[in-house]
């Protein structure tokens, strides 16, 4: 039997059974007006990781967007709370324990990436606990049952992008299909985080939706992998630039050359307070549309 890596934060930042998860997930699909055909495919997103009351909603419906008619062989995770100085990370061999079941590790892959760069490698039983990849899990088990998982923890560094476009390419070479997800949030503001440059209240807030979390949107929507990880840097407004600018540098070595904004939201809108954390859920599709930096808002966060 493959051994599994166990949930951490099942039972507390969702739920820890299936029947519990798949009435969380119905309830997240609601008003949502994404049919899944293969028009316009979506190949790749960035979604949030809070706990699924705050964000999962945003979560679930970015990663709903990548279904189509033909599901991938596996799902690319990128993710990880690092900073420049961190290693590379990865899970090569055994599985991922979600409420819906296991989600098998795509060892071949593994193993053509470590061969070609620096790892940390990581096993079911000795890893770093964190919910970045976690919490993305059981949509991905829910809306791709039969697909493997490769999970891949990249720095907020230009390396990280070589490692990105590396995973598209071994893709490629072993014949498989994939959809690649990266996984942060936005601005953490507040007393609670240490990061108040405009003070607090509603300008406080305004500023952190309107100003800081839009530019790092901005880059992500523009499809441009090293100025996502120079703003974040700069103005502290994506605490895992280094996964969502791999699933950029990898969406678009895939194909892919629009980007929308699903939703976006911060804890305050769930949790009012003088701290908060901005959520933003985006795809990656081959055709082009008329207006990329529409932000299109087709549910409420409440």
């Amino acid at each position: 039997m493959v051994k599994a890596r166990s949930t951490k934060f099942a039972g507390s930042w969702y739920p820890d059974s299936k029947k519990a998860c798949a009435h969380e997930i119905r309830n997240f699909l609601k008003g949502s007006a994404h049919k899944t055909t293969g028009e316009n495919a979506v190949i790749g997103g960035i979604v949030p990781h809070a706990g699924w009351f705050f964000s999962g909603k945003i979560a679930c419906n970015v990663i709903h967007r990548l279904v189509d008619a033909k599901p991938p062989d596996i799902v690319v995770v990128f993710g990880m709370h690092l900073h420049p100085q961190s290693p590379n990370y990865i899970m090569a061999k055994g599985a991922w324990e979600t409420p819906f079941g296991s989600l098998p590790v795509h060892t071949p892959m593994a193993e053509t990436l470590i061969s070609q760069f620096p790892f940390i490698v990581e096993t079911p039983g000795n890893y770093i606990k964190d919910n970045t990849i976690e919490l993305q899990l059981p949509f991905i088990k829910h809306f791709f049952p039969d697909a493997d998982i490769l999970t891949i923890g990249l720095p907020p560094v230009e390396s990280s992008l070589d490692v990105a476009r590396a995973t598209v390419d071994a893709a490629i070479d072993q014949g498989v299909t994939i959809k690649v997800i990266g996984s942060t949030d936005l601005t953490h503001y507040g007393y609670n985080y240490g990061f108040m440059p405009k003070g607090s209240g509603p300008s406080a807030r305004k500023w952190a939706r309107e100003k800081n979390d839009q530019r790092v949107i901005d880059a992500m929507l523009s499809m441009d992998p090293a100025r996502v990880i120079t703003e974040a840097k700069a103005n502290k407004n994506a605490c895992c630039a280094g996964a969502a600018a791999g699933a950029i540098a990898a969406a678009k070595k895939i194909g892919a050359h629009h980007a929308e904004t699903v939703a976006y939201a911060t804890s305050h809108d769930k949790s009012p307070g003088d701290s908060f954390v901005g959520y933003a859920g985006i795809v990656f599709s081959e055709k082009l549309k008329a207006d990329r930096r529409f932000w299109a808002l087709p549910f409420s966060i409440h």
